[in-house]
């Protein structure tokens, strides 16, 4: 065997039918570590032990309990293995969690196994060919069909160095793991020791961890150093992917690496409450599985409730397949090409599993064919990784999908045009983005309009700016004026000033706005340069509970007020005639000032203040010192 490879070997089986056992048989070790498991003779954690292969190659072994209260349990250890002993008791024969855990390993889809006849030492040799010949026939087209089976008996040693034989021309198929990719080690067990603080240990899925590594911890989003790296019990300087792996963690407290959280690379991983899987029901399933069933979902050492959300049809019959998302009830991080398991809500059994395709996508709508298509996709590979890595930045100019690819610009060029002619992404001015997205925001748009509008019955449109933040705030300016233009080309939206609005939109005030807008208007007019500010002009009327942006904005748009400022109105008429008086006063001087231009308005200082402020920002005059002179005055025709 390759020194570099590592290995992990699980046991499997129906509770009580030796598997502790034939591991302390092998190992030496007493995987019941649990004074309860003692007691009742039977495992309720997992175990671990090491298990030595010869020639300097030692690999980890992981005791998974066999009882049905325990199936989450023995799902927490049997994901990461590479070889499974599935141990029968020869006097028993198959049982349900015998069948159970080979449904589990067959949905995981685990490649290598051993069938091992545990306690042959109780029963005749006639005897054994019959059990042997059942469980041929249980494991009959399965990962285990071919597989070798062994006869042993942990109490008389009886078959053990021919199972160590098996185990060593099994392991000698296995590939070795990733150990060079991000570190991704899912925590089995995390505990505390007295002047060591955090230790957590797991099978390391991917990389390499070094002591003083730093390392992210999820969902608690949490940083930590290794102080010390541990395999089978001594430190190491390194440890691998395919290792069962121990670590001393420093700047973390125990409660924040819960069984289920993930170690990783920091800033590479994201946990999410929302997945799309390729989900496959088993044909023992007790019954069908319909839309929004809740089921409880084990995915490596991690669990949660999730809410099932099928895409394409109302129920899946038990032997059926489909792409579905999973609404879970707490975040957890999955992976492209994670196989899950999923157990019914109660009574609780497994009733199937598959394959993560998507970690962090979109809500989706129901029956969308594009949907289907593009999960269909990212489920067979074709340019799938494209894809995912752009829904998970949602918006994606060329140089953020270089760094998070790590692909060359050209590369990226092509498979992403590749993408925009099948229709599953769209550039929008200088972002990609997945074509799903655009279709929503393109039905959103008007939508968000035609809220507004109901929100603000009064107002003539919504602004550009609200209309941008609503609709997706990583949206570049450029990009957001790409949706609007094509709104405005399908007739959806039209213009108003800088507002935007639904077509035939016009403000609704009721009978009462109304009687309350006329008011409003004749107090201004009447008052001429005389009104004081907006507010001063709402108590005078009674009006000061007002909501008073609705109103005054609404006869801006409508042309019976000029906005000075936020505090400050003037009535149109009023604003004509200051605008003529203007025009004569340059007429006759080069220079003007405030209270020249105050006196000849017959108003007081503040408003004419305002008024003057607004001709600047128009560009009729410039501010000279404490003199104005005209700059672009209004034509006449034009006042």
């Amino acid at each position: 065997m390759a020194a570099q490879k590592h290995f992990i070997i699980g046991t499997a089986g129906h509770v009580d039918h030796g598997k502790s056992a034939l591991i302390r048989a092998l190992t030496g070790v007493e995987t019941d570590r649990l004074g309860e498991e003692r007691e009742r003779g039977i495992s309720i954690e997992l175990g671990f032990a090491s298990l030595d292969l010869g020639d300097g190659q030692i690999a980890g072994v992981v005791d998974v309990p066999g009882h049905e209260k325990f199936i989450p349990q023995m799902l927490s250890g049997i994901a990461g293995i590479d070889l499974v002993l599935l141990v029968i008791d020869a006097n028993e024969g198959v049982m349900p969690q015998t069948r159970e855990h080979l449904q589990i390993m067959q949905l995981l889809q685990l490649k290598k196994g051993i069938l091992v006849l545990s306690k042959c030492d109780l029963v005749e040799p006639d005897w054994l060919d019959i059990v042997e010949e059942e469980i041929r026939e249980q494991v009959s087209g399965t990962f285990l069909e071919k597989a070798p089976c062994c006869r042993v008996s942990a109490v008389t040693g009886e078959g053990l160095t021919d199972l160590m034989d098996l185990i060593g021309e099994q392991l000698n198929q296995v590939s070795a793991r990733d150990s060079g990719g991000a570190v991704r080690l899912p925590v089995d067990r995390c505990f505390s020791i007295s002047g060591f603080g955090t230790v957590v240990t797991g099978t390391l899925n991917s990389g390499q961890i070094k002591p003083g590594d730093t390392l992210e911890i999820l969902p608690a989003s949490v940083v930590a150093r290794v102080r010390e790296a541990q395999v089978h019990d001594k430190q190491a300087s390194t440890v691998f992917a395919g290792q069962r792996v121990a670590l001393n963690l420093s700047g973390v407290a125990r409660e924040q690496v819960p069984r289920g959280s993930i170690i990783g690379t920091p800033g590479l991983f994201r946990a999410s409450q929302r997945i799309d899987v390729r989900l496959q029901l088993l044909e023992e399933a007790p019954r069908a599985l319909k839309f929004r069933d809740p089921v409880h979902f084990h995915l490596g050492t991690g669990r949660s409730v999730a809410q099932v959300v099928l895409l394409d049809r109302e129920e899946m019959a038990p032997g059926d397949e489909a792409l579905v998302q999973l609404t879970l009830d707490h975040p957890l991080l999955a992976h492209r090409g994670d196989r899950f398991i999923i157990r019914s809500y109660s009574p609780m059994v497994t009733i199937g599993g598959g394959m993560v395709i998507d970690a962090e996508p979109q809500k989706h709508k129901r029956f969308r064919s594009e949907v289907i298509q593009r999960l269909s996709d990212l489920a067979s590979g074709d340019l799938g990784f494209w894809l995912q890595k752009l829904d998970e930045l949602e918006l994606a100019r060329i140089k953020d999908l270089e760094k998070q690819t790590g692909t060359g610009r050209g590369q990226l060029l092509r498979g992403l045009e590749q993408l925009k002619q099948a229709g599953q992404v769209e550039l929008l001015a200088e972002q990609w983005v997945i074509a799903d997205r655009v279709r929503s925001w393109k039905q959103q748009l008007p939508q968000i309009v035609a809220d507004y509008q109901q929100q603000h019955h009064l107002r003539h449109g919504i602004p550009r700016a609200t209309l941008q933040s609503r609709l997706a705030e990583k949206l570049a300016p450029k990009g957001f004026e790409v949706l609007l233009q094509w709104a405005l080309g399908k007739k959806l939206i039209v213009l108003h000033r800088d507002l935007i609005a639904t077509p035939d939109w016009q403000p609704q005030p009721t009978a009462e706005e109304s009687k309350t807008l006329n008011n409003i208007e004749q107090y201004f007019r009447n008052s001429g340069f005389q009104v004081k500010n907006n507010q001063d002009v709402l108590i005078q009327l009674g009006l000061d509970g007002l909501d008073s942006e609705a109103f005054f904005s609404y006869l801006v748009l409508e042309g019976s007020l000029v906005r000075l400022n936020q505090e400050s109105s003037l009535h149109m008429e009023s604003y004509r005639q200051a605008e003529k008086l203007l025009l004569e006063i340059f007429q006759q001087q080069d220079t003007m000032t405030l209270a020249e231009f105050r006196d000849k308005l017959g108003s007081g200082r503040k408003l004419t203040q305002a008024l003057l402020e607004l001709f600047d920002s128009q560009k009729y005059t410039r501010r000279t010192g404490e003199n104005r002179v005209a700059w672009q005055l209004p034509q006449k025709d034009q006042i």
